[in-house]
């Protein structure tokens, strides 16, 4: 196996040359930094090659590098581009090489530069969002019947990975304590509901994770808020496949419209996107009842809920705070349009 780079200037020529199996002549670092992981685009000689790659690694600093690897995300995202990055039927990246060592964590990725392809990077005040949630439901219809009742063997383990191991459920216990975090922090800004499901999840999280766990699972993106998508031409596209789970495909819907969608859309158009998810499906051969996918969707919710403020409670280490914020009131208000607590209330009695 070809070394892993443990940094950016050990990128070099000999090095590309010997992972993507081309001559490359040069290579210049045009752009890098470090947060979740390491980031950078390179300009390459070659006959072979574009003129600029996009490159994923492990992160600068040493101490979210130890974080990276403990919680295994690099990893998880290096094995499935490695397994099946160029045979997923949605556009994403191209990716020209994957590597990684689940005994160390460390890994890397090559990647089309999407932006030197022409594509751009959605936005939630995009005059074209709702075409752009359209394409999203389609194209997430496609992938979900795909892997539809698949085991997936090849898909990689990281802190989000479901389940009902002690692990899963310890998991959830730490997801709890920074909801108490963000109770501390918004509560008074917010609508009541927002204080109201942070205890009942504080309380009751191994029984929501149950209902989560209900269902046909499938291969999901997990993490398809809009800053994770891009539009080629008007096909959206999905990036950033960290936290790639085997998980009910309405996590995807849900996530998206009531992270990502401003809440005026969302009321207007969630049940023609849930329509039309469905549709996707059959004409995959796929069926998923109406009660069943409205249901999904409403429990769903609490999980876009929990993703949106659990950034926001954690300042700017994850996302800009204004991101944060902006998801946390979208999924609140979602909360609260859906009856999220009603639906818990019937489902799991008092809290």
């Amino acid at each position: 196996m070809t070394q892993i780079p443990a940094s950016v200037d050990e990128i070099t020529p000999s090095w590309l040359s010997d992972a993507l199996g081309v001559e490359v002549g040069a290579v210049e670092v045009l752009d890098a930094h470090s947060g979740t992981t390491g980031r950078a685009k390179i300009g390459v000689t070659s006959r072979d090659l574009p003129d600029t790659l996009f490159v994923k690694l492990q992160p600068f600093d040493e101490e979210q590098r130890a974080f990276l690897s403990m919680i295994g995300l690099g990893v998880s995202e290096a094995k499935l581009y490695a397994a099946v990055g160029d045979e997923l039927p949605v556009r994403t990246p191209k990716v020209w090489h994957a590597s990684y060592d689940e005994r160390d964590g460390s890994f890397i990725m090559v990647l089309e530069d999407l932006e030197a392809s022409g594509c751009r990077f959605a936005t939630p005040d995009d005059d074209d969002v709702l075409a752009v949630a359209e394409s999203l439901v389609d194209e997430l219809a496609v992938l979900h019947a795909a892997f539809w009742g698949q085991e997936l063997p090849w898909l990689g383990t990281h802190a989000l990975t479901p389940g009902d191991s002690p692990e899963a459920q310890e998991r959830m216990s730490m997801g709890s304590m920074i909801v108490q975090s963000a109770i501390d922090q918004f509560a008074d800004e917010l609508p009541p509901e927002f204080r109201e499901l942070g205890e009942t999840y504080i309380a009751r999280n191994r029984d929501i994770g149950s209902l989560w766990n209900e269902g046909e699972r499938t291969l999901i993106h997990g993490d398809d808020h809009i800053g994770n998508l891009f539009v080629d031409g008007t096909r959206t596209g999905f990036y950033d496949w960290a936290v790639a789970s085997r998980y009910p495909g309405m996590r995807d819907i849900a996530y998206f419209l009531c992270n990502s969608l401003p809440t005026e859309i969302r009321r207007a158009e969630e049940g023609r996107l849930l329509e039309r998810y469905r549709n996707g499906l059959e004409r995959e051969g796929v069926t998923l009842d109406s009660t069943v996918a409205q249901e999904q969707y409403r429990l769903f919710s609490i999980y876009s809920w929990i993703s949106a403020t659990t950034t926001y409670a954690m300042g700017s280490r994850w996302q800009p705070v204004d991101v944060g914020r902006r998801a946390t009131e979208r999924t609140t208000q979602a909360i609260v349009d859906l009856d999220v607590l009603g639906l818990l209330a019937d489902r799991l009695g008092a809290t």
